[in-house]
């Protein structure tokens, strides 16, 4: 049967080529429910078979489409049509309607009863299933429920058509199934009356796409439903790339009068519209005021007060218990803790909330295992969790106890329309007396206030982290702004243990976090540098320490443990020509391996990759048990391409996850990844190339943040100016914020 492999594609033409096919399908050879990607046959009206190949939802045998596109050869099936967009009108005579109902289009009708339905009211069936569902019960087997659950089928399938005939020119026919999925029967009033709802009710439809239909039909540009849409979109576009939960108002008219092109005025109308109707908020008065969209500023708000009421409410430990319980310890495990590590304990027993942070071997993990310990004494329940999997993993193995991910932990389920939400919630606490929670710079504001609202009264919170490493890749700065705010106890551990001490990456990561100049002479240690003069070099010398060297020195079994970690993106030694590099190094094509071309780049079995965005509806299974969710910097190998079935299959720490291919732009390669997306991990080996990237990347905190990923060695490649550079700028990427002021007031 023909089918469209798309390893073998070619197409035969130009964009400007497009072509038509009309005709009616004789057979669904490959569907996708979930994005309506599908293979079928048509026959059109000189008899001739075509395979169509595109996403074409609810496309069903029986249906006559009229298709465009273009031709594309493959080397074995020969020509097919590659269709761009489709229309679809149902079938007008007796035997094609009963040919499209008996071939399954609609629930809950099959061969025998389609035979029954056509009979009874010929080419009026559709009227009939559309308009007058309850005249079906006068079929046999036809129940009021049944008929009634009939004509619901049958009008999402229309209703699907209807809206993707709407949005044609505009978005890909998979984007109008979750248009439908949202809004219903109702979709195209909605797109009729406001396009600028498409930007915050469905995924992956941006401002530009939604203004671009609104445009078209002959909504103003100085609308106010496009201003309010247009602020917005700055607001959220702004958290998401930048990490600011608020910005000045007088910087938001500016950036939106550029964007949309209006008058000032029209926009400072728009925005006090905005503030009266509680679709912003603002804080403060002339230039000083700062706006909000509700999301981050109920984040802020609302976690500020839950943060003073653990602390305030939370049942007291007597100090003399405190002393007698940390002695009790220290004698059952023959150990003397250390002054700072002493004084933590006393103060996570003696507080509802508390905070500790300090660089690598400080002890950090010495006192999590104390208070678990003392905790469990004391019979109350502990939690442990970590923001991302990778982290929990490691919380685990140091404590020996079960960690979860935070979003495990506040058992997140994701709903119709694929939005996360938690089950755990003010509504429905968490058991737990104690919760402990891990790399906690990693922990944007929303995630922080999904926490605490399910944290029950009474309940002891102490958040653990490095305050030097670089903040959340999501909105916030939760760590800085708490230790900032100096109104929750906070203890920060700056000892460096004997046994640390001998680990030059440890005495380096403190160096630099200290603005000294990391020692790179030593040749037997765990932390080298590898002087390269070009961004060319460093990154040939990269590539051939991963295939050769270390390899060579270590043994096979080092490679899967080695991580390249870059600045940038960009570049020579930048993380898009690097991954190009190790692919070519170290999983090269063989006839064996199956591979997907995804725009400039190639998915081969084999490839290690990330998941760049979160994506709550992705389900896994491990070990026979089913999950869903996988997130931001989540590293797995490609373990199986079916280009039958357009799948992906992806392993994540075993947890094994199904792609479709109309997915992978989700994922990208990961030989090579970012200092930003290596947050909350550890790699026995980290590879740094220091190069000349961009100027803003050339800071002590992302140097630090990058040298403290790495657990057994670290090498740096490249130019011993830049890494100065580095050492000495010690600037931080201010985030806009009101995290601390909100905990200032109710503390």
């Amino acid at each position: 049967m023909p089918f469209i492999g798309t390893d073998h594609m070619q197409i035969s033409m130009t964009n400007a080529d497009k072509h038509t096919v009309a005709g009616t399908v004789t057979a669904i050879i490959y569907q996708n429910e979930d994005n309506g990607y599908t293979v079928c046959e048509i026959e059109t009206a000189e008899g001739e078979a075509i395979t169509v190949t595109g996403t074409l939802p609810y496309l069903a045998e029986g249906d006559k489409i009229t298709a465009r596109g273009a031709w594309v050869h493959h080397n074995v099936y020969g020509e097919q049509f590659k269709a761009e967009a489709y229309e679809k009108t149902l079938p007008a005579e007796e035997g094609d309607i009963l040919r499209y109902l008996s071939a399954g289009n609609i629930k809950g009708i099959g061969p025998r009863t389609a035979a029954r339905i056509v009979d009874k009211f010929g080419t009026d069936t559709f009227e009939i299933i559309a308009n007058h569902p309850d005249w079906l019960t006068d079929i046999p087997g036809i129940s009021p429920k049944k008929a009634a659950a009939i004509s619901e089928s049958f009008a999402e399938t229309a209703g699907v058509r209807a809206v993707m005939m709407f949005c044609q020119d505009y978005f890909p026919p998979s984007a109008a199934v979750k248009i439908y999925k949202r809004w219903g029967g109702a979709s195209v009033d909605r797109l009729k009356e406001n396009p600028y709802l498409l930007v915050n009710d469905i995924d992956g439809i941006g401002f530009a796409g939604a203004d671009k239909l609104a445009m078209s039909i002959g909504i103003a540009p100085d609308a106010k439903e496009r201003i309010a849409a247009g602020v917005s979109h700055i607001l959220a576009n702004e958290a998401q790339l930048n990490g600011h939960t608020c910005l000045p108002a007088a910087e938001i008219v500016r950036l939106s009068a550029e964007l949309l092109s209006v008058q000032m005025q029209n926009i400072v109308e728009t925005v006090n519209d905005m503030i009266a109707d509680k679709r912003l908020y603002k804080i403060g008065s002339g230039e000083g005021a700062l706006l909000f969209l509700p999301l981050y500023h109920r984040a802020e708000s609302f976690s500020a007060k839950k943060l003073a009421l653990l602390n305030r409410v939370c049942p007291q430990i007597d100090p003399g218990d405190v002393e007698r319980l940390i002695w009790k310890l220290e004698a059952q495990n023959k150990i003397e803790y250390a002054s700072l590590q002493k004084q933590a304990i006393r103060t996570a027993l003696e507080n509802g909330v508390m905070i500790l942070t300090g660089g690598p071997g400080t002890g950090k993990t010495t006192v999590i295992r104390a208070l678990i310990s003392i905790f469990e004494s004391l019979d109350l329940d502990c939690a442990l969790a970590a923001p991302t999997g990778r982290a929990a993993k490691r919380m685990s193995e140091a404590t020996s106890r079960e960690a979860k991910t935070v979003h495990r932990l506040l058992e997140m389920d994701h709903g119709s329309d694929d939005r996360m939400s938690f089950q755990r919630n003010e509504k429905n606490y968490l058991d737990e007396d104690v919760v402990i929670l891990d790399e906690c710079s990693m922990i944007d504001v929303l995630l922080l206030e999904a926490l605490l609202r399910a944290l029950k009264n009474g309940a002891r919170l102490i958040l653990i982290g490095d305050a030097e490493q670089l903040p959340s890749v999501g909105a916030g700065n939760v760590l800085s702004d708490l230790i900032a705010s100096d109104t929750l106890p906070t203890i920060r551990l700056t000892e460096i243990f004997r046994q640390a001490k001998e680990s030059c990456i440890v005495t380096n990561s403190h160096a630099i976090n200290e603005g000294r100049f990391p020692d790179i002479t030593k040749k037997d240690g765990d932390f080298f540098f590898l002087h390269r003069r070009t961004d060319d070099e460093i990154a040939a010398t990269v590539a051939d320490l991963c295939k050769n060297r270390l390899p060579r020195s270590y043994g096979e079994s080092i490679v899967p443990g080695i991580q390249i970690i870059t600045p940038s993106h960009s570049g020579a030694a930048g993380t898009t020509n690097l991954n190009r590099l190790l692919q070519a190094a170290l999983n090269p094509p063989t006839p064996e391996k199956a591979e997907r071309k995804v725009r400039d780049s190639v998915f081969r079995v084999g490839d290690r990759v990330m998941q760049i965005k979160n994506d709550y509806s992705l389900a896994w299974t491990k070990n026979g048990k089913e999950g869903m969710g996988v997130f931001n910097g989540d590293i797995g190998m490609i373990t199986d391409i079916d280009p039958v079935s357009e799948t992906l299959v992806v392993s994540f720490d075993d947890r094994e996850t199904i792609y479709d291919f109309a997915m992978l732009d989700e994922l990208e390669h990961a030989y090579a990844i970012t200092v930003h997306k290596s947050q909350g991990s550890e790699y026995p080996v980290v590879i740094l190339p220091v190069f000349n990237c961009p100027p803003m990347l050339r800071t002590r905190h992302l140097l630090y943040t990058a040298v403290t990923r790495a657990a057994r060695m670290v090498i740096l490649v490249g130019r011993q100016d830049i890494l100065s550079e580095m050492v000495e700028n010690e600037r931080h990427a201010l985030r806009c914020t009101y995290l601390t002021t909100f905990l200032r007031e109710e503390c």
